[in-house]
């Protein structure tokens, strides 16, 4: 008797050290080479100096809020469960005797 139901999960806990530090790691790498091509631009419209003093100013917090952003463990996610829910009858549905003491 197969059945599709999903995967019981005996735990609750959240995902490991080293995979939470991988994605963080991420984080920071993609935050951080969004940094160069801004410094880029800021140099290509050096003759408009509106543009390049705002693409300065958006290159600027980015490092910071890569590492407030990269330093910040992910919050404990609320995802569904899927846990053994099932009705005791179906566990054992034949009948069985019972001693009672007395």
């Amino acid at each position: 008797m197969t059945t599709t139901r999903a995967p019981v999960l005996i735990t609750g806990a959240a995902r490991s050290y080293d995979d939470q530090l991988a994605a963080r790691k991420r984080k920071y790498l993609l935050m951080m080479s969004c940094r160069i091509p801004c410094l880029v631009l800021a140099g290509i419209f050096h003759g408009t100096w509106w543009l390049a003093l705002a693409v300065l100013a958006i290159s600027v917090p980015l490092p910071w809020m890569a590492v407030l952003i990269a330093n910040d463990r992910p919050p404990r996610k609320r995802e569904e469960i899927s846990r053994l829910d099932r009705d005791p009858r179906e566990v054992e549905s034949r009948p069985h005797r019972v001693i009672e003491t007395g």
